[in-house]
């Protein structure tokens, strides 16, 4: 015989305290569980462009030093009984550059907002000591490098990493008066254009063409009236046929790219015709990493301003579009960094440093091909040159930390909207 069921009493009933503990208990782990799933979502979307521009930087470092290795072993070993001497020197940069881009990845823009002003002079007054002491060494006839013991670098590449960084801040601060073109010229000509200048005293028409072009990126993006752009690139066009005909080697290099020659300037031509023979011999799967016949003392610059032409002798046509997708992937996550901030320093330094180094690339690409004449500006991560490497490094760092920033504000701002709402 069974009992009946036991009625529970008022002593069996949890208390309201116990209940409160039980809610309570409840509500943390449902907001735990909120805040991990929130937590997963927003490492997820901070991480997308930051990864993205980190991943492919130093899987072009990585290819870099790969083809200087196999495109400057035969040329090494001519100058030094060592066919690695050149590649670990460009390694050893690459490890200098790779610290520093993570340093700079993590400074706040309030470190380039008060420093910029220093940085720029600093460069342009290295830059002096190349033009007028005898610290400045002419290479190739172009009097832009600066030699301080056994250290040899070039100025002009300090001198565009601060000049993209103070473009975004005069400009972010201009960007309600950027209509008016006294608020445009004032800043932009006497600095911009003295530090331009500066560079163009040396020599270096190419490094001065990349300048020119990353300002008038920079005011491009700024808002900056198409009018005042249009006026300007005409200026600069009109300043550089100016400088290209005042030089009997610039005039050279403009005779070999139709077809001529000249006495000032009798290796251009061989070495535009040796970097045809590279891409013709390389067909479309190339003749094997390595196995380049060029790189034999036949092409000139084989591993900095035509290390292009090696790679589509050794990897092919398949090879050279790679290198293009990869320039092409490193422009879309710029886009991808501007339109994810909402910070004008941010928008205007991204866009200067994408129009530099994606400019640059076209250039030394284009000559490569033949279809502008011979500029002498290094393939972006990729040629062998130890400053250049750096500033482009330090470049690239600069967007990573705007990157970090944009995530840090997307995700910020919405939680910040809903608790300033209506409240009851």
């Amino acid at each position: 015989m069974t009992s009946p069921p036991r009625v529970p009493t008022r002593t069996d009933r949890p208390s309201p305290s116990a209940r409160e503990a039980a809610s309570a208990a409840t509500a943390s782990r449902l907001a735990g569980l909120t805040a991990r799933i929130s937590l997963g979502k927003n490492v997820t979307a901070e991480s997308a462009n930051y990864f993205m521009l980190l991943g492919v930087t130093l899987f072009m470092v990585f290819f870099g030093l790969v083809m200087v290795l196999s495109s400057s072993s035969v040329e090494s070993h001519s100058d030094s009984d060592n066919f690695f001497s050149r590649f670990w020197s460009q390694g050893a940069f690459a490890l200098i550059g790779l610290p520093l881009m993570f340093l700079v990845s993590r400074l706040p823009a309030r470190f380039w907002k008060k420093s910029i002003w220093f940085l720029l002079a600093a460069a342009c007054f290295l830059q002096v000591l190349v033009l007028l002491t005898p610290l400045g060494v002419e290479i190739g006839g172009n009097r832009n490098w600066l030699r301080i013991g056994s250290f040899t670098g070039q100025p002009s590449e300090a001198i565009k990493v601060a000049l993209v960084v103070w473009l975004g801040v005069v400009l972010a601060r201009k960007r309600d008066v950027l209509d008016q073109w006294k608020h445009v010229a004032v800043p932009v000509v006497p600095v911009a254009g003295g530090a331009i200048a500066l560079v163009l005293l040396g020599g270096d028409l190419g490094t001065t063409v990349i300048m020119a072009a990353l300002v008038l990126g920079a005011l491009f993006y700024a808002g900056v009236r198409m009018r005042y752009l249009v006026i300007g690139t005409l200026g600069m066009g009109a300043i550089a046929v100016a400088v290209a005909l005042s030089s009997a080697s610039r005039v050279g290099r403009i005779a070999a790219f139709f077809g001529g020659s000249s006495a000032a300037n009798p290796d251009v031509d061989w070495q535009i015709k040796n970097g045809f023979y590279a891409l013709a011999s390389g067909g479309v799967f190339g003749v094997g990493l390595g196995n380049s016949h060029s790189k034999w003392s036949w092409l000139p610059a084989a591993d900095t301003d035509f290390i292009f032409a090696i790679i589509g002798e050794e990897l092919g046509l398949i090879g050279a579009i790679v290198v293009l997708l990869l320039f092409v992937l490193l422009a879309i996550v710029f886009l991808r960094i501007i339109h994810a901030s909402t910070d004008p320093f941010a928008r205007v330094t991204t866009a200067a440093i994408m129009v530099w180094l994606i400019g640059q690339a076209f250039v030394n690409i284009a000559v490569v091909l033949g279809v502008i004449p011979v500029l002498g500006v290094p393939l972006p991560l990729i040629s062998a040159g130890g400053t250049a490497m750096i500033s482009s490094m330090i470049a690239i760092g600069i967007v990573l930390s705007f990157a970090r920033e944009s995530s840090k504000e997307s995700h910020t701002t919405p939680s910040a909207a809903r608790s300033a709402g209506p409240r009851a």
